[in-house]
């Protein structure tokens, strides 16, 4: 729902008409130019005096090397939040989408097509942030006798996603003892996220202690071994596109860029801003300084949550100039998003 304007109609379609004048071309918008846009019956004069006023209001400024006028952080959040026209996929870009997400038969290669495609078709940088494996839940725990008293230990979670590990155990056990161990586990633990596996674990051996047989000590303690990194939350995020950037004149300036590249190298910055989006209701964006973080300034972040099971497990988005086409970068973030959300709950 868009916000209300903070002025009259009027000056709402010349803000509008000068916002979506310089992300077209990238060039400041004189009030000659403007009143002739704008579709309005009024002069260049009447266009000055309210261009004088939306200066006032820190919505719009004039670069030292022009008299035309160009938006600020302020200008673009209230042009975002009240006068943005949001313009649908074409049925071209959004079978693209959805082929490249649908034709991943694994998770991990589901995420790598969803960043791809999203840096292809935007020609911005794109990130997603893969799922926090603490919140998925164990599906199944199978123990494979090696050699010399090692076990491999299967985990495989709610996202299909399977990971193998190698533990070290005091003894051998036979096929059908790691069987019958497997066998316990999963009935204990089957459903529950990692935290919650740890926890039960705990639980298991402080109340049947006394009874507990030695399979079930042993099947507790390899349990435990193979959740040992897990426990802490690991989060990652895939950035690709990054070279895209350095196509824009707003942020090719060298030192800008290097910034910038070493912001999307060290990540953790970037994470801490697309973890505010978590808990949003469908896209969020930082124009500028509004993400509190100086290699974003001339920078956009439009990013928003996917879910597995209505649970948000992540977040995908773009980072791109200020002068990025809002209308049509908002709504394939918005459509990404909830394609990737489809797909991910349909493999689950």
């Amino acid at each position: 729902m868009a916000k209300t304007p903070i002025f009259d109609e009027r000056a709402g379609q010349l803000m509008k008409v000068l916002v979506e004048s310089y992300i077209s071309d990238g060039q400041p918008v004189g009030s000659k130019a403007l009143a002739e846009h704008s579709g309005l019956k009024v002069s260049a004069a009447t266009v000055r005096n309210v261009m004088a006023d939306l200066e006032k209001m820190g919505l719009i400024q004039s670069p030292h090397t022009s008299a035309g006028r160009i938006p600020t952080v302020q200008g673009y959040r209230v042009f975002v939040d009240s006068l943005l026209s949001v313009k649908r996929p074409d049925k071209l870009l959004l079978n693209q989408l959805a082929s490249h997400i649908r034709d991943a038969e694994e998770q991990s290669r589901v995420l790598e097509n969803v960043t791809d495609t999203l840096s292809g078709v935007t020609h911005l940088a794109s990130l997603v942030v893969l799922p926090k494996k603490e919140l998925l839940s164990l599906t199944q725990i199978e123990f494979i006798p090696l050699s010399n008293q090692r076990i491999l230990v299967i985990l495989v979670h709610s996202d299909n996603e399977v990971q193998n590990r190698v533990i070290q155990t005091e003894r051998e056990y036979t096929v059908a003892q790691l069987l019958q161990m497997s066998n316990y586990l999963n009935h204990i633990l089957a459903g529950k996220t990692v935290r919650e596996a740890c926890e039960t674990l705990a639980q298991e051996m402080e109340n049947t202690r006394q009874q507990m047989d030695e399979m079930m000590r042993s099947a507790i303690k390899m349990a435990n071994y193979a959740f040992v990194d897990q426990r802490e939350p690991k989060e990652e995020v895939m950035i690709r596109g990054e070279t895209n950037l350095m196509q824009y004149e707003d942020i090719a300036d060298m030192g800008q860029m290097r910034q910038l590249f070493e912001a999307f190298h060290e990540k953790q910055h970037i994470l801490s801003i697309l973890n505010q989006v978590s808990n949003a209701d469908g896209v969020k964006l930082f124009i500028g300084n509004e993400s509190r973080y100086q290699p974003l300034n001339d920078c956009s972040v439009v990013a928003a949550p996917y879910q597995i099971d209505g649970q948000t497990m992540g977040v995908l988005g773009v980072i791109g100039p200020t002068r990025m086409a809002y209308d049509k970068v908002i709504p394939i973030v918005d459509l990404t998003a909830k394609l990737l959300s489809s797909a991910l709950n349909h493999e689950n």
